[in-house]
Formats: C-alpha cells, sequence, structure tokens
C-alpha cells in the first residue's frame, strides 16, 4: 500500500511541477506579445532579463518534472528550492493586498514542496 502511494504522490509531482514549468512558460510569451503591442516605450533591455529568468525557470521546473518521471534524484533540489521562492514571492504579494493571487501561489508551493520532500527516489544498487 505505501509503495502505491509513493507512486500516487510521485505522479502528483509530475503534474504539478509540469503546470508549473508551462505556467511560467506562459507568463514569458504574455510578456512578449504585451511587448510588441504595447504603445507605450518598451525598455527592451529589462524585458530581456525577465524573459531568461523565464525561461530558464520553466525549463527547469520541466527538467525537475522529467527527474520525478525517470525516477532519479536530480528533479527534488529544484523543485523545493524553485517554491520555497514561491513562498517569499506570496509573502510579499500578500503584503502588498495582492491577498487573492498570493494564497493560491503559497498553496500551489506548500502542495509542490510536500510532494518533492515525500517522494523517495530509487537510488541505484551496485
Amino acid at each position: 500500500m505505501s509503495n502505491q502511494n509513493q507512486e500516487l504522490r510521485r505522479k502528483l509531482a509530475i503534474i504539478v511541477l509540469r503546470l508549473e514549468g508551462f505556467l511560467i512558460l506562459g507568463i514569458g510569451v504574455f510578456l512578449i506579445v504585451k511587448g510588441l503591442t504595447s504603445k507605450d516605450s518598451i525598455e527592451w533591455f529589462v524585458i530581456s532579463g525577465e524573459l531568461c529568468l523565464v525561461i530558464g525557470g520553466g525549463a527547469g521546473l520541466l527538467f525537475a518534472a522529467k527527474g520525478f518521471k525517470d525516477k532519479k534524484m536530480y528533479g527534488r533540489a529544484p523543485a523545493v528550492l524553485a517554491n520555497l521562492i514561491a513562498l517569499g514571492v506570496a509573502k510579499y504579494m500578500y503584503d502588498g493586498g495582492l491577498w487573492w493571487t498570493a494564497l493560491p501561489l503559497a498553496l500551489l508551493a506548500a502542495i509542490t514542496i510536500f510532494l518533492a520532500v515525500s517522494v523517495i527516489p530509487e537510488k541505484k544498487s551496485k
């Protein structure tokens, strides 16, 4: 029974990490479209930095999901670190009065951290 529970948590971790990764990449697409359609002057230097972070973050979360899918250890640390950062972001959003976005972000980050920490990766036998 415990092994089935472990596999369920692994599958949920993969789903949540993929969701987060594609969501972050979607934000990058939004930034590109907004930058191209904006009537105001665009700070391309700033937007290019944001895009690099968005692409790196989204790809990193998708890579972490691949690690969970392959039952490897390399997916845990990036998943936990990215979601600890998301908890900090949610705290600042909440302090800024954006509680309706901070609470779902904090909940998603907490669930992902729990799933990432609770799934025990398989080690190679020698």
